[in-house]
This record gives C-alpha cells, sequence and structure tokens, in this order.
C-alpha cells in the first residue's frame, strides 16, 4: 500500500486497537497476567458497535482503554486518528446506574460537563443561557421537557437514565461509551430507551461503544457485535449485523433476529464451557 493509501485507510478508522493488551498493574505484568490479550479492533467513523461476553471478560476493561483511562500494557489505541495517552475530552460516558447528582435539578445536572470540562469551562458563566437551551433540546429529543427542573428523587429510573444520556451527550462528543446503560431497567423501559438512543443516533452519527449482557439490544441497536472470551478478555467473534436501518420493535420478533441473537447465544454459551 502506497503512503497516501495508508494515510486514508488510517482516517477511515475512529477506533483503532492494534494489539493491546493490559495488565493492571506491574506484578500482573510480570507473571503475565492480563485483563485482555491481542485486541484488534477498528470502526469507521459513526459506526455503532457492541461488545458481548460473559462477566468478566473484560468488556469494562476495554471501555478504560477506549476513553483513556488506562493505558495499555501492550500495543497502541487510537481515537479519531490520534494517539490515546490520556483520559479523553472527545467522549460521553452512560453507565447502569445514572449518578445524577441528588441536589441539581435535571437540568444542571445535564450541564454538569460544561461547568467541568474545557473549553466549555471557562466559557460557562458568559454562555450559560446558550448551554441551558442546548440542555433543553437534548431533554425534549428524549422526551424530558417539563422535567428540568425537577430533582433526580422525582423521576423515574427510565427518566433518570434519560437524564444521564443528555449529560453524556451535552459537550456534542465524537464518542459515546455506555456500559450496561439499561441493565437495571424494566424491559419495556429498556427498549423506549433503545429507541431513544436510535434515534439520538441517527441523527448525530457519533461513535457509539455499547458493552452489553444483552444480546437483543446489541443486535437491535449495533452495525457490529464483538464477542470477548473468558478472562483473559480476546475478542473471539465479530458479526456484521445486516438488518436494515431505521429499525423498529417489530424487526425484534422476525425469524433473521431471533437467528443473529441464537447464534450469538451459541457463541457465548461455547465460551462458558470452555
Amino acid at each position: 500500500m502506497s503512503t497516501d493509501g495508508a494515510l486514508a485507510a488510517s482516517e477511515e478508522r475512529f477506533v483503532d486497537f492494534d494489539g493491546v493488551w493490559l495488565a493492571y498493574d506491574q506484578q500482573l505484568l510480570a507473571r503475565g497476567e492480563f485483563a485482555v490479550e491481542d485486541i484488534t479492533l477498528s470502526t469507521q467513523p459513526g459506526e455503532f458497535i457492541a461488545i458481548v461476553g460473559p462477566s468478566g471478560c473484560g468488556k469494562s476493561t476495554f471501555m478504560k482503554l477506549a476513553t483513556g483511562l488506562r493505558m495499555p500494557s501492550r500495543g497502541s489505541v487510537r481515537i479519531g486518528g490520534q494517539a490515546v495517552t490520556g483520559p479523553l475530552k472527545i467522549v460521553g460516558m452512560a453507565f447502569q446506574a445514572p449518578t445524577l447528582l441528588p441536589w441539581r435539578t435535571t437540568l444542571d445536572n445535564v450541564l454538569l460537563p460544561l461547568e467541568i470540562v474545557e473549553p466549555y469551562r471557562s466559557q460557562f458563566r458568559a454562555r450559560r443561557n446558550e448551554f441551558a437551551e442546548r440542555a433543553r433540546r437534548l431533554l425534549r429529543t428524549v422526551g424530558l421537557e417539563g422535567y428540568e427542573d425537577k430533582f433526580p428523587w422525582q423521576l423515574s429510573g427510565g427518566m433518570q437514565q434519560r437524564a444521564s444520556i443528555c449529560r453524556a451527550l451535552i459537550h456534542e462528543p465524537r464518542m459515546l461509551l455506555l456500559d450496561e446503560p439499561f441493565g437495571a431497567l424494566d424491559a419495556f423501559t429498556r427498549e423506549e430507551l433503545w429507541n431513544v438512543l436510535r434515534d439520538l443516533w441517527t441523527e448525530q452519527r457519533f461513535n457509539v461503544i455499547l458493552v452489553t449482557h444483552d444480546l437483543r439490544e446489541a443486535v437491535y441497536l449495533a452495525d457490529t457485535v464483538y464477542v470477548m472470551s473468558k478472562r483473559p478478555g480476546r475478542l473471539v467473534a465479530r458479526r456484521e449485523i445486516d438488518l436494515p436501518r431505521p429499525r423498529d420493535l417489530e424487526i425484534t420478533y422476525t425469524e433473521h433476529f431471533t437467528s443473529v441473537v441464537h447464534a450469538l447465544r451459541e457463541k457465548i454459551g461455547a465460551i462458558r464451557k470452555s
């Protein structure tokens, strides 16, 4: 490949893991005990990927590597064409627990990243009204109009998670990382939020890495699903999801959808037994 071709290929990758191994401290590294090993993966700009696998396989470790919260022991991680050398500002994150601050209103919880992340932090006082309108637009998008002045204890679990996703997106990140974001919700609310996330991603086309135990969730939302092995975590399967977009919940009842979920479940079942 020519130099120009190599550069073009590099620019087409947004997330780029190249032979990544991670041991959590020097003693474990000396003993050759890794949390994840030999992770090689790349995604295109705007791609939505999901990572599934048995508990303890290293899915959350992968997230820490992708956000720059952990540096690899071996190999390299590049995000948006830049080597990751520390925590990234272009990333938004949401977790299973919404972790909203109980003394702040919904609006103020959503605004929190703009108060602490540069370049917004130094501009926050002068541009607060503009930023508040941005937050209100996001809250309207996820169905929380009218709840801006409510406190977390006045919101249902699903509402809190909607607010948490808005908080993760308020600084317009290029990548959204989701660690079991809907795992604590009932099935009906979970499916509602699948569609909220689907619509936000369709409109803005940020990159998404979703870590989940829910195979239906992974297949419904993602362009590509990766399966990780037991610890030390390795990528053992990659499945492109060839379901047409836009997707709605009716597709989850089709034979093809069910067959994809079943194939992934069989793969993880075999990993558990190995």
